[in-house]
């Protein structure tokens, strides 16, 4: 199977807006309110806890599909990790939404889980960690995504293409987190609560 196939199909698949549908459902555009992200934890504060957690859940299957799909029709690992990053890009930058779109991180989530669910565990507690101790889902998520490709690397010890393809993931995670980590620069993040 082609890279270009593997990258169109998990692109397109991760580019599913599915914050933005449901709260389209609800009669809310999501984009106009609290953070203006499509993500979950914008979902959370805009629509309620249950919807928040509905996209969460929505988010990571479209990371994991694709990726699940590779591993058990027998391709590679490097291929898998291409297809995870692909549904990452269409996520931070869906063709449904002009090429805008949430910041990864469910999405990457679901597409680890699959990739290595031990290193995904590992970085999940580096992000709960964070998260109970600052209450900052944006710090944590950024601190879990640079964590995962270190251990990953250590523990794992993955080809060089798909330690690229993991620590490139991870660079697009924390790059979409710009306006977050800039207010978190000022104080003027807030708090999940």
């Amino acid at each position: 199977m082609s890279y270009f196939l593997v990258f169109l199909v998990s692109f397109l698949l991760g580019s599913i807006p599915f914050g933005y549908i449901v709260g389209r459902i609800k009669g809310v555009d999501v984009r106009k309110y609290g953070s203006g992200n499509i993500g979950a934890t914008n979902v959370s504060r805009v629509l309620g806890k249950k919807y928040g957690a509905l996209v969460l859940f929505l988010d990571a299957l479209k990371g994991a599909l694709p990726v699940l799909i590779l591993k058990y029709s027998g391709f590679s690992a490097e291929l898998q990790v291409f297809s995870g990053l692909s549904a990452i890009l269409g996520h931070c930058f869906s063709p449904f939404l002009s090429f805008r779109g949430g910041k990864g991180v469910a999405t990457g989530l679901g597409a680890f889980l699959v990739i290595s669910p031990k290193i995904t565990l590992l970085a999940f507690t580096v992000f709960l960690i964070v998260f109970f101790t600052t209450r900052y889902v944006s710090l944590s998520s950024i601190t879990a995504a640079l964590s995962y490709p270190v251990l990953y690397k250590i523990l794992d010890k993955p080809s060089e293409l798909s330690f690229i393809f993991v620590s490139l993931s991870s660079l697009v995670i924390v790059l979409k987190h710009y306006s977050n980590i800039k207010r978190l620069l000022k104080g003027e993040e807030k708090k999940y609560v």
